[in-house]
């Protein structure tokens, strides 16, 4: 198991310098020019050239590359003379436009973004589950066709559309919510929770619609295996027949989805966050890509891509907890 994590970890380390690498290339290549963003329209070519100087663009992009991924493991010092700043491990550069290190702009946001993808999860969780089991347990039944229309029907509804429906009905007409303000947990957590139920509820109902779809095509191949026969034959109750041998097994696939959903929501659920006004990594994001920042831009791209694989690595290990014949 070691070996096998060990492995899997430097295959995780290649990924992410190869989406670097490609992200930094794009960058280099697009017509955009930082530097003259930066110097303003009336900028003299002797100022233009000093202010790339600062940035490193001057550099060939190997050599910007290569200072970019020392950086991130040893710290290093942008720019030269007095304008000189150094940027302290992990350094991901600094905001062409406030000119903050990137690494603190993602940490002040990144509380927000996993409060908000955590909560989300344990929902989507919970709701996707219980329908996906209970349809495929009653398979053919009026529950079942229910329930599937029902998730066919939340799942074709954008998120935007539902987010905005809830705030018209719980908190523009009968006032049950207040509207999302993002209070740390520490400070209050009953506070943190209201705050972000409506976001929770708004991506819990898309996300929950295709996890019970996912579980109950699972949960029905599942329980025509001939394992699940022979248990019933020995007698087993139904509920350990279901929960220890069906759900068990046909976890599978629902963890490989939600290693996904949830390393791509911790980078920030853009549209979510936009429309509640909620200060996480998505909204930064977004901000970024209007204004063209592009350290910002590869430091969250680099966030998002990190907690992807890292979720994929741990969905591999949990595999084997789930479903014991795995492990051979």
């Amino acid at each position: 198991m070691i070996l096998y994590i060990g492995r899997r970890l430097l295959a995780v380390t290649g990924v992410l310098i190869a989406i670097a690498a490609v992200t930094f290339t794009i960058f280099y290549v697009l017509p955009s020019d930082p530097a003259a963003a930066a110097c303003g329209k009336s900028c003299s070519t002797e100022r233009l050239a000093a202010i790339r100087a600062n940035m490193g663009l001057d550099q060939p992009i190997w050599q910007q590359f290569w200072d970019f991924l020392a950086g991130i493991f040893t710290g290093r010092t942008i720019g030269t003379g007095q304008y000189a700043l150094r940027c302290d491990f992990p350094c991901l550069g600094y905001s062409y436009e406030n000119s903050e290190a990137v690494w603190g702009l993602l940490m002040d946001r990144l509380p927000v973004s996993a409060s908000l993808a955590l909560g989300a999860a344990v929902l989507w969780l919970a709701l996707g589950l219980t329908a996906g089991v209970t349809a495929a347990l009653r398979k053919d039944t009026l529950t079942d066709k229910l329930l599937m229309v029902g998730a066919v029907g939340a799942a074709s509804l954008p998120v935007y559309f539902t987010s905005m429906m809830l705030i018209y009905g719980l908190i523009r007409t009968a006032d049950l919510l207040p509207y999302p303000q993002y209070v740390p947990f520490g400070s209050d957590p009953l506070d943190w929770a209201s705050n972000l139920l409506l976001p929770w509820l708004a991506l819990a109902i898309l996300y929950a619609a295709m996890y019970a779809r996912q579980s109950r095509s699972s949960m029905i191949e599942t329980m025509a295996e001939p394992y699940i026969r022979t248990a019933r034959a020995k007698g087993l109750p139904r509920r350990k027949v279901v929960v220890k041998h069906g759900l068990r097994a046909g976890m599978t696939p629902i963890l490989t989805l939600f290693g996904m959903d949830l390393g791509g929501l911790l980078a920030g659920a853009v549209i979510t966050e936009s429309i509640f006004g909620l200060p996480g990594i998505g909204r930064l994001f977004y901000g970024a890509l209007s204004t063209g920042d592009q350290p910002v831009i590869l430091g969250v791209t680099l966030l998002a891509a990190a907690f992807i694989v890292v979720a994929n690595l741990a969905v591999d290990l949990l595999y084997a907890v789930v479903d014991p014949r795995v492990r051979f």
